[in-house]
C-alpha cells in the first residue's frame, strides 16, 4: 500500500506549484461532505486536479430463520483519490485513481442466514484493508475511446443497474451466479486488469471489454492486496445503449466514485435513467464440475462462463423536480457446472421522492429469483440432501436522506431456501443502513 500512496502524497504536496487550468464548477463540499470545504482548501485542490473524499457505511442487521437467528453490524470505509493528470503533470486526457476499502464487523450471512447470495453488499469473508482500485486511464479521440490498466473490479462498470443501487442485497450489484464463481474481481477484490471502452460521439452507445487476473489477490492470504498470476484469466465484455445520455459530454468516462461536480450532481439528481445492455464473461482456466465424472471416474472440468441482459428506464415523473418512478430488470445465466446457481432474475422498482414533503428520499422494491443448477442438485441428491429448485429474495427499503452527506435506510428482506436446501427455513432480515460522506 505504501508503494501506491507515497507518490500520490508527494505529488499532493507539490500541487500548489501547479498552474491551475480553467476553473470548473467544483462540488459543493460544504453541503455534500461532513467535513466541509476545509477552509476552501478542498475546492482549491479540486481545481488543481485532485479529488479527495471518504465515506462510511454501517449495516446493522438482524436475521431470523435460515441457519439460526442472530444479529450484527458491519462497516465499510471508502478512501478515494482521483488525480487529473492533465492539470497536475500536463499529461493530457489521463486520470489516476486510488480507492482503498476497510471492512470490519460481523458476518451475518455466514454465521446466521446461510444464503448463497448473501444479505448485505458490504459483508466480506475476512475483515481487511485492501486496495480496490489503483489504475491509470488514458483517453483518446475526444474521450470516445479509453484504455485502463491497473487494479480494477468489474462491478465498477459491468452489469451495473443504477436504479437498483439503493438496494442492500448483493445480487442487485453482481449477479448471484457470477458472484459465487471461483474468483471474480468484485467487492472487495480488485484484480490486475486491462479494460478498453468505446463511446459513440453522441454518448448513447458504448462497448467495453476487460481481461483480468483469473483469481484476484491470494486466497491463502485474504487480508492482503497482492498480485499473484498463474490462475488463468477472466474475460468480460458488454455492449449497451443509453438514450437519455444523448449529448452529455460532461459525464465522466472513468469508473470513479468521488463527489461529482455540481453540474453532474444536478444531472444525476434531476435526470432520469435509461440503459439497455448485453454482456458475456468466461474464465480461461477450467474448474472441476460438481457432478459429471470423466472416463476414469474423476471429476470432469469445464470453463465457467455466462451471459446477461439488462434494462432500466424511468417510467414517469411525479409532481415536482427529481421525483420519478423507474423500473429495472436483469437476466443472468451461467453454465451451472461448477456453482450452485445456474441463472437468476433481478426485477424491481425505484421511486425517488415518494412523498412530496421528502423529495430526496428513495423507496425501492426488488425481487431476485435464482434457479439452482441441475448438476448441483444432482450432486446433493447423491449425498441424500433434498434441494429446492430455486430460491427467492424480496427486499423493501426506504432511504431517508437527511442531508447530502447523511442518510438512514431501513430495510426488510425475505429469503426462501437461503442455502438451497428444501428443508431450510425462510429467513427474514431486518436492519438499517447508515451512510455518511466524510
Amino acid at each position: 500500500m505504501r508503494t501506491f500512496l507515497a507518490p500520490l502524497l508527494i505529488a499532493l504536496c507539490l500541487t500548489s506549484l501547479a498552474t491551475f487550468a480553467e476553473e470548473e464548477e467544483a462540488p459543493d463540499f460544504a453541503d455534500a461532505a461532513l467535513s466541509g470545504n476545509w477552509g476552501g482548501q478542498r475546492s482549491t485542490l479540486w481545481q488543481a486536479g485532485w479529488a479527495l473524499d471518504a465515506a462510511l457505511r454501517v449495516d446493522a442487521i438482524h436475521s431470523r430463520g435460515g441457519q439460526k437467528s442472530g444479529a450484527g453490524a458491519m462497516t465499510n470505509l471508502d478512501l478515494r483519490v482521483k488525480a487529473d493528470l492533465a492539470k497536475i503533470l500536463d499529461w493530457n486526457d489521463a486520470t489516476a485513481y486510488l480507492h482503498i476499502l476497510d471492512n470490519r464487523g460481523a458476518a451475518v450471512n455466514a454465521d446466521y442466514t446461510g444464503s448463497f447470495m448473501g444479505v448485505s453488499s458490504i459483508e466480506v469473508p475476512v475483515p481487511a484493508t485492501r486496495i480496490y482500485h489503483a489504475w491509470l486511464q488514458q483517453n483518446f479521440f475526444n474521450d470516445q475511446f479509453s484504455l485502463l490498466a491497473g487494479i480494477y473490479p468489474i462491478d465498477a462498470e459491468f452489469f451495473v443497474i443504477e436504479s437498483a443501487g439503493v438496494l442492500a442485497h448483493p445480487t442487485f450489484g453482481t449477479p448471484g451466479n457470477l458472484a459465487i464463481t471461483h474468483g471474480p474481481a468484485i467487492f472487495n477484490n480488485g484484480a490486475l486488469a486491462l479494460r478498453a471502452k468505446w463511446l459513440s460521439k453522441d454518448r448513447t452507445l458504448y462497448g467495453m471489454a476487460a481481461i483480468l487476473d483469473g483469481v484476484p489477490n491470494d486466497p491463502e492470504r485474504p487480508k492482503q492486496t497482492t498480485v499473484k498470476l498463474g490462475d488463468g484469466a477472466f474475460l468480460i465484455g458488454e455492449f449497451g445503449w443509453t438514450p437519455l445520455e444523448y449529448g452529455h459530454s460532461f459525464e465522466p468516462v472513468e469508473p470513479v466514485e468521488n463527489l461529482p461536480s455540481e453540474m453532474l450532481y444536478r444531472h444525476e439528481r434531476y435526470g432520469g435513467v435509461s440503459k439497455y445492455a448485453i454482456g458475456a464473461w468466461r474464465y480461461t482456466s477450467p474448474v472441476a464440475d460438481q457432478f459429471n465424472n470423466d472416463a476414469d471416474g474423476q471429476p470432469g472440468s469445464s470453463h465457467s462462463q455466462g451471459a446477461y441482459v439488462l434494462a432500466e428506464r424511468t417510467l414517469f415523473g411525479l409532481d415536482g423536480p427529481g421525483r420519478d418512478v423507474s423500473a429495472f430488470a436483469r437476466y443472468s445465466l451461467s453454465d451451472g457446472r461448477s456453482t450452485p446457481l445456474e441463472r437468476s432474475w433481478n426485477i424491481g422498482l425505484r421511486v425517488r421522492g415518494p412523498l412530496a414533503s421528502r423529495p430526496e428520499d428513495v423507496l425501492a422494491l426488488g425481487w431476485v429469483y435464482a434457479r439452482l443448477a441441475p448438476d448441483y442438485r444432482a450432486a446433493q441428491t447423491a449425498e441424500g440432501n433434498a434441494t429446492a429448485s430455486s430460491k427467492n429474495v424480496v427486499e423493501l427499503t426506504w432511504r431517508a436522506q437527511f442531508s447530502r452527506y447523511f442518510a438512514i435506510q431501513p430495510l426488510l428482506q425475505s429469503i426462501t431456501h437461503p442455502g438451497g436446501s428444501a428443508a431450510a427455513a425462510r429467513a427474514t432480515v431486518i436492519g438499517a443502513r447508515f451512510d455518511l460522506v466524510l
